[in-house]
């Protein structure tokens, strides 16, 4: 019964860790193509005036 008592939390504390690190990296990557795309936008502001 332990073993198997065991076996549930370390699963379930991986998950939690799995999911809460994809949500920082989810984050990052969301602000990293937002300042992708304001530097593309500001290049073309400057070729077209």
């Amino acid at each position: 019964m332990f073993r198997i008592l065991f076996i549930l939390l370390v699963s379930l504390s991986l998950t939690a860790a799995a999911a809460l690190s994809g949500c920082h990296t989810m984050s990052g990557a969301g602000q990293d193509i937002e300042q992708g795309g304001k530097a593309i936008s500001d290049k073309a502001d400057e070729h077209t005036d």
